[in-house]
């Protein structure tokens, strides 16, 4: 299959995922839409920032895509794939598929005139969302949380822990930055079997510095900001943003494991 677009799969990194959507039904009306084609809609939607509706006409109808996106996003099928190509990314670098350590912070992204849940971030005076997310040393996302801006970063965290299940069996440490700093340290260390290691900027220093640990999770902040769908929080509820920024990741690591 010819590329129509740059953000279209090749066929290596189709071949890679394509085990994970369900087959063609034995009986019944056989099945029309190629699910390629419809997974590189949503690629295109993410990249380029579109609308569902001016989704290019080489592509499968946007009613059709969205359906498709959808029930996936409900099947776990998203989750499922982020899941195996971040341990296989995880391997190729030579690490453990379940981390020990990671970075966790929290972004604030303004969202639009669509109606939805949101709220006032105070300290960065926007009217939004926020996204927490835990990455990895490397930078690949363990889990994520979107909440409503005006939720602080110890409640997100909190929000966020209760999330995930399997990804803290090795975890031992977490880096974070003064926000979370407090009784949250606390409630960590007594439900979990990890612990929150605070990095704080020295007062000494002046201008731009490199805080040590912090930095991964901000790379990874930089990452997802390379898709213009997660400039701003375009959905209409925070599981759709969470699943947008999971196939973000999922594009990010289809590209380092089959780069053609």
């Amino acid at each position: 299959m010819t590329q129509n677009y740059q953000t279209d799969l090749t066929d290596s990194q189709w071949n890679h995922i394509k085990d994970f959507f369900p087959p063609p039904k034995q009986t019944g009306r056989p099945r029309e839409v190629d699910f390629r084609q419809v997974v590189n809609a949503i690629l295109f939607l993410l990249v380029s920032g579109c609308q569902w509706r001016l989704m290019p006409k080489e592509y499968p109808k946007w009613q059709t895509v969205y359906c498709y996106f959808t029930k996936w996003k409900h099947n776990g099928i998203w989750f499922r794939i982020h899941e195996t190509l971040r341990a296989q990314e995880r391997k190729r670098q030579g690490k453990n598929k379940h981390p020990t350590a990671g970075a966790l912070d929290s972004q604030t992204v303004k969202t639009t005139a669509v109606p939805s849940a949101r709220g006032f971030d105070a300290g960065k005076k926007i009217m939004g969302r926020k996204r927490h997310i835990l990455v990895d040393t490397i930078g690949l996302m363990i889990a994520v949380c979107v909440t409503t801006a005006c939720v602080q970063d110890r409640d997100g965290l909190k929000k966020l822990l209760r999330t995930f299940g399997l990804h803290r069996k090795k975890l031992r440490k977490i880096w974070v930055d003064g926000g979370y700093r407090g009784e949250i340290i606390e409630w960590v260390k007594q439900r979990f079997r990890f612990c929150l290691q605070v990095v704080l900027r020295s007062d000494d220093v002046k201008g731009f510095v490199v805080l040590p640990k912090r930095w991964i999770v901000e790379r990874t902040f930089a990452w997802l900001n390379n898709h213009r769908r997660l400039s701003k929080d375009y959905e209409r509820y925070p599981k759709t943003s969470e699943t947008m920024i999971q196939i973000a990741m999922i594009r990010l690591m289809l590209r380092r494991l089959q780069p053609l």
